[in-house]
């Protein structure tokens, strides 16, 4: 089965460095046979879509809402979750095998969150601006979220090295947590309370 790896990062209007980045993230997970995940919308997202549409892979756009026509053009398989975007975000990183992050603004962070507590290999560009490169400082050794050192965040170059890390890492991943749900349990004793991560 091919791995699924998700993109994440700003939606809206980017810039051509940012865009070209994307795009070549999508080109690289495509062309490693993998399918490539996203939000499904605008920015990064469109820019990965068009990248691994235009190597010959699939695309895959999970859509907050039942709205199809927030698809970007270069998704081939649109999913509406009916949920906010925070929720819709939920579903796009439980799905992934990994994470690679371009650039990203407040709904990649949390994106990032939410790797981070269900164990999801995480990659970021440097390079790319927003979260991506803002990360590592306040990172706990420079690659923990926090104390229980879920998974290290890694780091790369440039997209072609981003994707294969993110390939390397899913591909020795162990799994989520209980029924590959998050690892509240499994860890410390931490279970947060309800709402609250």
């Amino acid at each position: 089965m091919p791995l699924r790896i998700a993109v994440i990062g700003q939606s809206g209007e980017i810039g051509p460095k940012l865009r070209e980045l994307a795009r070549r993230v999508g080109a690289a997970v495509a062309a490693a046979g993998a399918i490539l995940f996203t939000g499904g919308r605008d920015g990064v997202m469109a820019a990965a879509s068009q990248g691994a549409r235009e190597a010959g892979g699939v695309t895959v756009g999970i859509l907050p809402g039942d709205d199809l026509g927030q698809a970007n053009p270069y998704v081939d398989i649109p999913i509406t979750t009916g949920l906010t975007m925070e929720g819709r975000s939920q579903v796009l990183i439980h799905t992934a095998d990994a994470v690679v992050a371009v650039g990203g603004g407040n709904g990649t962070l949390g994106e990032i969150s939410n790797a981070y507590l269900y164990r999801k290999p995480i990659v970021a560009v440097r390079g790319s601006g927003g979260w991506a490169d803002r990360l590592q400082p306040v990172l706990i050794e420079g690659k923990y979220l926090d104390h229980r050192r879920l998974v290290a965040i890694r780091f790369a170059s440039d997209p072609e090295e981003a994707v294969r890390l993110a390939l390397e890492l899913a591909g020795a991943a162990p799994a989520a947590g209980p029924a590959g749900g998050p690892p509240w349990d499994t860890v410390q004793g931490d279970v947060p309370a309800a709402g609250t991560r």
